[in-house]
């Protein structure tokens, strides 16, 4: 079977790595004060060249930032949008173990997108890869309301969530149109609420804080469909999607099989990244849903929340059972998520997470016959 012309690679992977330590320092001294932002700039600069090397030393086709810039995978962006700021909670997210992630999101006005957000961040890295393909990330615009919901938006800007979500939408479209502008060809929109649709516990927090539930997968395909729409001839949009990553803890449970035909059918998605790391994420009957075709299902296999490295021959007999759904040809295999959704990274080593993405490689090598 031929190596995969166009993104997602055989071998891929979701898009953030381990901060280095000389990174995290900076970072601090920053936040300090005993730092100014040009400094952090420079020392970001130098690490994320040495993350695209090493990635393309791998032999990974598809390289990012390792959203080095970042410290959380999604608050960054979607706080660059006009109307959205990032806060402290009383009530935090709590992940599994009790670990609490410490800000929350709300909106303050009309959202919009009056500048561009993170698409310098694209041009750095760009500007620096030597053949391997540079792959943007950004958050779903769920991220804005499934948190907070009605209780965070504010309801003179927005009596009802119908403007809302209009509004929200046609940001995001104006944020796809400003990569494809800067050269982007390959965009991935982290989309882990739809996930988070399948857990029957957080539906049941939505309804008892009085969200409207029954339309929201619905709701939510609209505003990524708004967001495709800007998609020029050449670009790939992926969808990531996952249950929580923090720290190696996790929020959701629960297989696919609410979402699928929506997920699968009616948002125009190219290529799907599936977290299939543990049976939190059910089981592979899902993927009969895709259609025969040019799609693409991303198989997360490998856990970025442990070290433990994965035997081939255990994801080869995965890849086999995914297979009996969906054919080999629009297979493909990555990391289940990130290895640091944010700053703070998974609870494993540098070393661990390298080993990983090789072993990616290698296997997608050894099943399709090229990465």
């Amino acid at each position: 079977m031929a190596a995969r012309a166009a993104p997602p690679f055989r071998a891929d992977h979701v898009g953030s790595l381990l901060r280095p330590k000389e990174l995290q320092a900076a970072r601090a001294a920053w936040r300090a004060g005993t730092i100014p932002l040009d400094a952090l700039r420079n020392v970001e600069n130098r690490c994320i060249e040495a993350a695209i090397a090493k990635q393309e030393e791998i032999g990974l086709r598809a390289v990012t930032d390792g959203e080095y810039r970042r410290a959380y995978w999604h608050y960054d962006f979607v706080a660059g949008l006009d109307g959205v700021e990032i806060y402290e909670p009383e009530q935090k997210i709590q992940f599994s173990g009790g670990v609490p992630l410490t800000h929350a999101l709300r909106v303050t006005g009309k959202i919009g997108f009056g500048k561009p957000i993170m698409v310098d961040d694209y041009k750095y890295l760009a500007s620096h890869v030597h053949g391997a393909i540079p792959k943007q990330t950004i958050p779903s615009p769920s991220v804005v309301h499934f948190r907070g919901g009605r209780n965070a938006i504010d309801r003179t800007t927005y009596p009802t969530l119908d403007g809302f979500f209009t509004d929200l939408g046609e940001a995001y479209n104006k944020a796809v149109a400003s990569f494809a502008a800067a050269g982007c060809r390959y965009l991935q929109i982290d989309e882990v609420n739809i996930a988070y649709l399948c857990d029957p516990e957080q539906i049941a927090a939505l309804k008892a804080r009085g969200e409207h539930v029954e339309n929201l997968l619905h709701i939510y395909g609209a505003m990524l469909n708004r967001a495709i729409e800007a998609r020029p001839p050449g670009m790939t949009i992926s969808m990531h999607l996952c249950r929580g990553n923090f720290r190696s803890h996790f929020v959701a449970t629960g297989g696919y099989e609410p979402v699928a035909e929506v997920l699968f059918n009616q948002i125009n998605a190219d290529a799907y990244f599936m977290e299939y790391d543990s049976d939190r994420a059910g089981g592979f009957e899902p993927l009969r849903f895709v259609p025969r075709g040019d799609k693409i299902v991303v198989l997360g296999l490998i856990t970025s929340k442990t070290g433990a490295l994965e035997t081939k021959d255990e994801l080869k007999r995965r890849i086999d059972e995914a297979a009996k759904y969906l054919p080999l040809e629009q297979l493909a295999l990555s990391p289940q998520c990130g290895f640091a959704s944010t700053e703070e990274g998974n609870t494993l080593t540098p070393d661990e997470q390298w080993a990983k993405l090789r072993l990616c490689v290698d296997v997608a090598r050894e099943v399709w016959g090229g990465v």
